[in-house]
């Protein structure tokens, strides 16, 4: 091979392994390696140049009518057409490669928010661990679902953005901003939880102590509290939307996660995305009435929900499991949930039973009456154990 070829191949190598793992524009590669070739082929030119051919014309055919001039400029342009070859390969593979790289930019920003590893997925949507382009604290983005994108599923998730957005209590998660990307999916973005759901928990340690319960239930009926005083009920209330964090040193602090099913008490005007007669919910925290008549569900069917919940967190188990869905609800409706002494939690006093109970009562009007009623209860309980 001649000497200026293998210098076109290593160089050419290089700069193509340079389009590749190196970020850059298309226009800046084609820039740069145009530049490159020129030293090469001014050297090959020069090389040939002032060549004696005399010692090769009886080896060479017409090479005694052809001057080293002539034959320099066409090694050159031999080289130039070589590396013309390379500049185009090195162009298309960084524009290529960087055009990717600059769409998964863009899907990962979501306008100030970068957005990092995947939290969690649920219905409605996907969460993300994120970070703020100019805030330093720790924050979470929620973005609906492709598959939830059409305009009926956008207006009713924006429409709870909004209004769960001015709840302020302590226990409940708190949202910052929301928006739309540029494709038009919506999304919000909350404070970030470094902590574990009561699944979570529960899966990890089994039944909990009911000193714990208490103060776990009175937290998470604060946050109902506020949120039903302002004329919304959370409808998906369950261990795995209650999670336990530290904060400012302070260990089990309950926070109300994923109002995405919260709906106002009062009617919204026709143009609110929520179907009508549509169950939402998970069965096992499903009220009666939540079964039987799926809009006319209010704060006791909340009070319900966080019942069956301290039922779970004190037994290790739901109040009532089934091999399906229909009978799940079908217990719900018609059967009260067995003694927590069948689950062999019998340390739990006979007080937080029963009110446990009387959370997860068939009737709505033998239920506490508020969830500040509710904290009550649970207040002159959180005395007696401590």
């Amino acid at each position: 091979l001649a000497p200026y070829f293998i210098v076109i191949l290593a160089l050419g190598l290089g700069l193509i392994a340079r389009a590749i793992y190196v970020p850059s524009t298309g226009r800046r590669t084609l820039l740069l390696t145009s530049v490159a070739g020129l030293p090469l082929l001014v050297s090959t030119y020069r090389m040939y140049a002032n060549v004696d051919l005399r010692p090769l014309e009886p080896y060479v055919a017409d090479l005694a009518n052809t001057s080293s001039k002539q034959l320099a400029w066409g090694q050159a342009l031999f080289a130039g057409a070589w590396w013309l070859s390379i500049v185009a390969v090195c162009y298309g593979a960084s524009r290529v490669i960087y055009g990717l790289r600059k769409e998964v930019r863009d899907v990962r920003k979501l306008g100030q928010y970068t957005l990092g590893a995947k939290l969690g997925e649920g219905a409605m949507g996907t969460v993300y661990r994120a970070t703020h382009a100019m805030l330093r604290r720790p924050t979470a983005v929620k973005l609906l679902a492709p598959d939830k994108a059409d305009e009926q599923h956008v207006a009713r998730f924006e429409k709870e953005v909004q209004l769960t957005a001015v709840l302020t209590h302590p226990n409940t998660v708190t949202i910052y901003d929301y928006g739309r990307t540029p494709e038009g999916l919506f999304y919000y973005a909350m404070e970030f939880l470094d902590g574990a759901t009561l699944t979570e928990v529960v899966a990890a340690d089994g039944p909990q102590p009911p000193a714990r319960v208490v103060r776990i239930l009175d937290q998470a009926a604060g946050a109902l509290a506020e949120a039903h005083a302002i004329g919304l009920i959370h409808r998906d209330v369950k261990p795995a939307n209650i999670m336990l964090v530290e904060q400012v040193g302070k260990p089990d602090v309950a926070k109300v996660l994923d109002f995405g099913l919260v709906k106002q008490l009062e009617r919204l005007d026709t143009a609110e995305a929520t179907q009508e007669g549509v169950i939402t919910g998970t069965p096992q925290y499903l009220a009666p009435e939540a079964i039987r008549a799926p809009d006319d569900v209010g704060p006791r069917s909340d009070l319900y929900a966080l019942g069956a919940v301290g039922y779970f967190l004190l037994a290790g188990k739901h109040a009532f499991e089934g091999e399906t869905v229909v009978d799940v609800c079908t217990q719900q409706l018609h059967v009260m949930p067995p003694p927590l002494s069948e689950h062999g939690a019998t340390d739990v006093p006979a007080p937080l039973e029963a009110l446990i109970l009387r959370c997860l009562a068939k009737d709505p009007a033998d239920r506490p009456s508020s969830a500040l009623e509710l904290q009550d209860a649970l207040a002159s309980l959180h005395d007696r154990l401590e």
